[in-house]
């Protein structure tokens, strides 16, 4: 299967940073592939260039078999990508905005309503047509600007962090919209920051400090936790990773939610230990137990490793 986006050696500097350093990665038709980092870590830098808006400073890269460095408008064609900031008209009504949408795109007004009315019935908006932009929610505005994103049935999409600041439902509604654009054999590249977002795509790229980590399944990247995860569920998680963070066969400490994770070399012999510890220092705690790794797992022990190989 030919690649839908390939990138090869990708680099981008800007003054005093290496933004993207050397990124290699493709995504193929009817796939989301992620983007996934925290800020900073070059996600955005790399959506503009396969955009054609920014020209890297070396590598390569091609969508749907157009050469973006060298021919960025023929590529361009054939994408639709939407920013951070994606540009809705406030004053326009919900219709309005994609009827648009669809003139800049060249898209018939013969196909226009069919195409307009699936994508709003999945974005859970048809009841919405006539409400001005400017009124709707946050969340429904980022469904909006997707919906004007793909009225003119791309064949790749780029996502700039589409889910930043959207309410659980809206979130949902939006993943539901991605999920339906599979069977179209549409090839979607997003970023995120949420690392829990990781779990929802096909392939991922953890990226850090402009470089990539690991590219692979979700489920191929927990494989790279080395030792076992630790759960302790407590009402007091910061006292218990200060106190846990530095104890013996521990590696890393992460808050989740109502706990903290603690990645140890062997959990058998840790826990017993780990509990008696906890009881020592008169720390509350519910449960320890050893739990399935998870994306963040991996990428806090990842990262600490490099920064730590780096100093």
């Amino acid at each position: 299967m030919s690649a839908a986006i390939s990138t090869s050696e990708l680099t981008k500097r800007f003054p005093g940073v290496l933004a993207v350093d050397r990124l290699h990665f493709e995504v193929h038709p009817g796939e989301i592939f992620g983007l996934v980092g925290p800020d900073g870590a070059g996600k955005t830098t790399t959506l503009r260039m396969v955009a054609g808006v920014l020209t890297p400073d070396s590598g390569s890269a091609t969508v749907a078999g157009c050469d973006i460095i060298h021919d960025p408008e023929a590529a361009k064609a054939h994408i639709s990508y939407m920013p951070q900031r994606f540009g809705l008209y406030e004053d326009l009504t919900v219709d309005e905005n994609i009827h648009f949408y669809a003139d800049v795109f060249g898209v018939p007004r013969t196909n226009r309503e069919q195409r307009s009315r699936q994508l709003l019935d999945a974005a859970g908006m048809d009841q919405f047509r006539t409400r001005l932009a400017g009124k709707l929610s946050g969340g429904m505005k980022h469904k909006l600007g997707l919906v004007c994103a793909l009225i003119h049935r791309p064949r790749v999409i780029l996502l700039d962090e589409p889910t930043n600041g959207v309410d659980p439902v809206s979130r949902r509604d939006f993943w539901r919209i991605l999920y339906s654009l599979l069977q179209e054999r549409i090839a979607i590249l997003m970023s995120t920051a949420y690392l829990d977002e990781a779990e929802r795509c096909h392939r991922v790229a953890l990226l850090h400090q402009g470089r990539i980590l690991f590219c692979e399944t979700p489920a191929e990247l927990k494989t790279h936790i080395r030792g076992a995860v630790l759960s302790v569920i407590s009402p007091e998680p910061r006292r218990v990773r200060a106190a846990l963070g530095g104890a013996e066969g521990v590696l890393n400490a992460l808050l989740v939610g109502d706990g903290v994770h603690l990645v140890v070399d062997d959990a058998a012999s840790r826990i017993p230990e780990l509990r008696t510890r906890m009881q020592a220092a008169a720390l509350p705690f519910d449960r320890l137990e050893e739990v399935a790794p998870t994306i963040e797992d991996l990428f806090v022990a990842a990262t600490s490793e490099t920064d730590g190989s780096r100093t």
